[in-house]
């Protein structure tokens, strides 16, 4: 009942910036919050930056100060902007959405590459 549209990965240089946008649609369950995610080859998904229904943002220690995590309510939107890219950034980002019945809905990610 939640679908997510992931976009605005790309290739980025050392030290610049990307924006990730994260589409939502849903229907007939409630979200509670939104997270954005990282896979890197041969590792865990790990959670980089989260917000809840009432605005309230969480960042893992290496985006804090670097990534910002905000709402389009308008356009039905959650983004990632991300500065300051380093190589350890690179990774398939993936947006989902954790309903108030507690199941979490993935999107298909999008690719981040870090790279001179």
């Amino acid at each position: 009942q939640v679908q997510l549209v992931e976009s605005g990965g790309g290739l980025v240089q050392p030290g610049g910036s990307l924006t990730l946008s994260c589409e939502l649609t849903s229907s007939g369950v409630t979200i509670t919050s939104v997270g954005w995610y990282r896979r890197v080859p041969g590792t865990q998904v790990e959670l980089v930056a989260s917000i809840t229904a009432d605005g309230e943002r969480w960042y893992q220690d290496s985006a804090k100060g670097r990534f910002t995590i905000s709402r389009d309510s308008a356009k039905g939107t959650v983004n990632l902007k991300m500065n300051s890219l380093t190589p350890d950034d690179a990774a398939v980002y993936l947006c989902a959405a954790r309903t108030s019945n507690g199941p979490r809905y993935w999107g298909r990610g999008t690719q981040v590459t870090v790279s001179s």
